[in-house]
């Protein structure tokens, strides 16, 4: 049977419904072509093949199971969030061999659901980067174009779900982590509220920052994943209380009379041609729709960068002091003390960019610079989230780039950090905010590469850019573009 048959979890989910395919089947098809194209495209750092099988005939079996929407559907887990007895290494060296005595509550969740984890996919080391290029293991590559990188630091997540190894797959995004991969590799990417989905499991690189979400092929999946991982969580005390949603209740082509916030600065100098063009056709398509389009300011979005890295790099140095070869995975050999011993396994066990990371919070933070830096940058922070608050109040969802060009070349950008972390200024201001986001494809670049949309919401406002975006998926089938990868099968 052809994977295009096994597109989206709905789809699928018709298909067993009707009889026309079994699960056993369903994995079948998505472990053949995990051979076929992953060493082209080098998604995963394992491959959970024997045990997702397993699990597929055992779905096969057991009918009366069969409720959930993810029942027997293949996944890929980012390898920064812990699944109980499967070694997770965030991509990194001083992480090798470290076996998770517990599971992530997302993956407990999913797990619940009868989903099915095919593997831990690829990311730039700790989610730190743009690009994939920063994972200590192996670069992931683009499905549209294997010279390409596939964006960070989901990279992975995006690769596996553009190049169909997997149905869908669970990033986390610090920056701009699952929509800018997302927007990439052409697939759908959400960034929910900060405490909307439980981080307990998900191994912390920034944690006011970090928010697991899901990576699928369109927005109904985007909202099936959503209604399975969002809910609180005791176990994570920046989890937020409230009433569960069924998000795929808010999946309307009628959108007649939305206010859509358009960002004058988000349109300026920088952005690729391409993009520029694409996002204007995206404003016209919500023109048709019936949509109102609102201008709106957000003029601290020039120092959101800046601060973001500040206080990024600060939550990382004190989050990443635990790493010291005494109680997880790597340790150097050769040392004459204890604090030789640190020093020796956190200079050989960390990478470049994790190092950079780590001595820029750690100036930050430091006695004498922490007013100059740290408490500015939260200041900052603090005027950007009045910034959105005041936009939303003027519309339903902003609607922007999620990056300023489409995926560049490996090695392009790598040697020049500043021009990288350039990448994520468009997705960076979401999460200092806190608030939701979301990339959808709206379009091809004339090098036939996927550009990228992003919608913006008020706090727990998923309901609100699910629908924008539902619409204009509907009204414009982008999402149905498919890398060449594809058709080399």
């Amino acid at each position: 049977m052809k994977m295009t048959k096994y597109r989206t979890i709905h789809e699928i989910k018709a298909l067993i419904e009707k009889g026309e395919t079994t699960y056993e089947e369903v994995m079948g098809a998505y472990i053949n072509r995990i051979d076929q194209v992953e060493g082209t495209v080098d998604s995963f750092l394992q491959v959970l093949k024997e045990e997702a099988l397993n699990q597929a005939k055992a779905a096969d079996e057991n009918k009366d199971d069969k409720t959930s929407p993810l029942f027997g559907i293949p996944y890929g887990l980012k390898d920064n969030i812990c699944m109980e007895g499967v070694e997770t290494t965030c991509a990194s060296k001083i992480l090798t061999g470290f076996i998770p005595p517990y599971s992530a509550t997302v993956a407990e969740d999913l797990k619940n659901s009868g989903a099915v984890v095919l593997g831990k996919a690829n990311m730039d080391e700790f989610a730190m980067g743009s690009s994939n290029e920063n994972s200590s293991i192996k670069p992931t590559k683009n499905p549209w174009d294997p010279s390409r990188v596939p964006g960070g630091s989901s990279g992975g997540s995006a690769a596996c779900v553009a190049a169909d190894e997997v149905v869908f797959a669970l990033g986390s995004d610090t920056g701009g982590s699952i929509r800018q991969p997302a927007s990439f590799c052409g697939v759908v990417g959400l960034k929910p509220t900060y405490g909307l989905v439980s981080r307990y499991g998900l191994i912390a690189f920034a944690s006011s920052l970090d928010q697991i979400g899901p990576i699928t092929k369109d927005v109904t999946d985007c909202a099936l994943v959503l209604n399975q991982i969002a809910g609180h969580d005791e176990k994570d005390s920046t989890s937020v209380d409230r009433e569960k949603e069924d998000y795929t209740s808010y999946l309307q082509k009628d959108i007649k009379g939305m206010k859509i916030g358009i960002v004058e600065e988000y349109f300026g100098e920088g952005l690729q041609p391409d993009v520029r063009k694409r996002l204007e056709e995206a404003v016209e398509v919500y023109k048709s729709l019936g949509a109102q389009l609102v201008d709106v300011k957000l003029p601290t979005s020039d120092y959101a960068l800046s601060a973001y890295y500040i206080i990024s790099s600060a939550e990382a140095s004190s989050n990443l002091a635990r790493y010291d070869g005494i109680r997880y995975g790597f340790r150097a050999e050769g040392f004459d003390d204890l604090l030789d011993l640190y020093k020796k396994t956190r200079s050989q066990g960390f990478g470049e960019e994790v190092k950079r990371r780590i001595m820029l919070g750690t100036y930050a933070l430091s006695s004498g610079y922490y007013d100059a830096y740290y408490k500015k940058a939260l200041q900052v922070r603090t005027l950007i989230k009045e910034d959105f608050d005041k936009a939303l109040s003027q519309c339903d969802v902003i609607l922007s780039p999620t990056c300023p060009t489409t995926a560049f070349k490996l090695g392009e950008k790598s040697s020049d950090p500043l021009e990288m972390y350039l990448s994520d200024i468009y997705t960076v201001p979401v999460n200092i905010a806190g608030i939701p986001a979301i990339s959808i494809p709206c379009g091809l670049d004339e090098q036939g590469l996927p550009v990228g949309m992003q919608l913006i919401g008020r706090d727990f406002g998923e309901k609100d850019i699910l629908k924008a975006a539902y619409a204009f998926e509907q009204a414009t089938k982008h999402h149905l573009n498919r890398p060449t990868l594809q058709e080399a099968r």
